[in-house]
Formats: structure tokens, C-alpha cells, sequence
């Protein structure tokens, strides 16, 4: 009993510490955010670094996504299937596989991998460059982090969280099919052709809107927090980097 009233006022100082600050964190990615956007319209625009960036978050996201978006959307669609059948409509497995891969799963899974494999070597890298006060440096030299770094950074998780919908997608839908016709025994024409009926362009557009949003709130993120790493943090960030460092070989 002593033990649980002693554990009572730290439990509620840290409530309290976390209410008090919350508004402050949010209010500090608000202005870092305001800021990118503000930035993305100034020139010069980094090019070289953005392509870099993009190639990276590619490089460490497209094999997760399909790790992911294979058994994921083939397990789904079986599930679905089997639902359809019970009431007769196994010739819609199609139409449901769109409805729930294009629209939902697409989208959901992409910003899951930029998020959980790219933001993080993003934050990674610049909170060992906060630490190394490589920011405050580039500030002296009159260099604006948020322009050099953030900017393409933000910009490249938005265009690879696009690329990886799409993949996500297209490499779904296939994983639907032989889920489909290979495991349940349907009809391959049935299954294409009803994709159509409840999906169209409109819908997969929505879907990488989202993905873009999605991509671009990670890399906002990720940014902010590495421009605001403190040194406790030090050994987290490093061994993220090394981890994804020998990932990439």
C-alpha cells in the first residue's frame, strides 16, 4: 500500500508535465511546419538534395511496402470473399478488393513504411546534426536549415509516399487475385472485371491525395523532431542510423 501512495504524486506530476507541455510541442511543430511551407516557395530550391532524399526514402521503404501489401491485401480479399459468399456474391470480389485496397489499405500501408523506415532515418540524421550543432553552424553562416534540409526532405516523403500508394496498389490488387482464383477457386475474369464497378480514377486519385498528405505530414514530423533532438537522445539516433546503415548493405 505504501508503495502505491508514494507512486501517486509522480504518477499525477507527470500528467500534469505532460498537459503543460503539450500545447507548447504542438504550438513548435506549428511554427517548424508553418516555416517549410513558407521556405518551399524561396529560392534557391536544393534540387540534388531532394533527388537524394527521394532515392534514400525509396530505397529504404519499397521492399517493406511489399513485405507488407502482399499477405496484408490477399488476406484481406480472402476474408472478403468469404463474407461475399455467404450471401452469394462471390462475382463482387473484385469491386471489394478495390474498394478496400485503393481507397483504404493503399494509402494506410504507404504512410506506415515512409513513416516507420524513412521519417525515422530522417530524423535520425538531422538530430545527430543537432546534436553536432551542425545547425547552429549552418545559422552563423547565414544558411537557413529550414530551406536546405527540411524543404526537400518534406517534399521527397511526399512525392515517395505517391509513388509507394501507387505500388501498394497495383501490387495488392495482384495479391487479391491469386487470392481469389488460385486459393478460392473464382473466376479470373469475374475478379478483373469487377474492379471497375465500384472504383474508378476519381477514387484512386482521393487515395493519393491521402498518401500525399500522409507522406507529408511524416516527413514534417520527423523534421521537426530532429531539429529538435536533445543530447539523451543521442544513442537512439545513433543506433537507428547505424541499424538502417547496414540494412542498406
Amino acid at each position: 500500500m505504501s508503495v502505491d501512495l508514494e507512486a501517486r504524486p509522480s504518477r499525477a506530476s507527470a500528467v500534469k508535465k505532460g498537459i503543460q507541455v503539450a500545447p507548447t510541442a504542438v504550438g513548435a511543430f506549428y511554427a517548424t511546419s508553418m516555416e517549410t511551407f513558407r521556405c518551399m516557395f524561396k529560392r534557391p530550391f536544393h534540387a540534388r538534395e531532394f533527388v537524394q532524399q527521394a532515392w534514400f526514402i525509396a530505397g529504404v521503404s519499397i521492399m517493406p511496402a511489399l513485405l507488407m501489401a502482399i499477405p496484408f491485401c490477399m488476406m484481406f480479399v480472402y476474408q472478403i470473399n468469404i463474407l461475399l459468399a455467404e450471401i452469394g456474391a462471390v462475382d463482387l470480389s473484385g469491386a471489394g478488393a478495390g474498394v478496400a485496397i485503393i481507397r483504404e489499405i493503399g494509402p494506410v500501408v504507404t504512410v506506415l513504411v515512409v513513416a516507420g523506415a524513412g521519417s525515422t532515418a530522417i530524423c535520425a540524421d538531422l538530430g545527430s546534426r543537432t546534436i553536432r550543432e551542425e545547425i547552429d553552424a549552418m545559422k552563423v553562416l547565414g544558411i537557413d536549415p529550414i530551406q536546405r534540409l527540411c524543404v526537400p526532405r518534406v517534399l521527397a516523403s511526399t512525392l515517395i509516399g505517391m509513388f509507394l500508394n501507387g505500388l501498394v496498389s497495383a501490387v495488392g490488387l495482384v495479391g487479391g487475385y491469386f487470392a481469389t482464383v488460385y486459393m478460392q477457386g473464382a473466376s479470373p475474369g469475374q475478379y478483373v472485371t469487377a474492379i471497375s464497378i465500384l472504383t474508378g480514377l476519381p477514387d484512386f486519385l482521393v487515395s493519393e491525395v491521402k498518401a500525399a498528405v500522409f507522406g507529408m505530414l511524416a516527413g514534417l514530423v520527423a523534421c521537426h523532431l530532429g531539429l529538435n533532438a536533445k543530447g539523451s537522445f543521442l544513442l537512439l539516433f545513433l543506433a537507428n542510423s547505424v541499424i538502417t546503415t547496414l540494412a542498406l548493405h
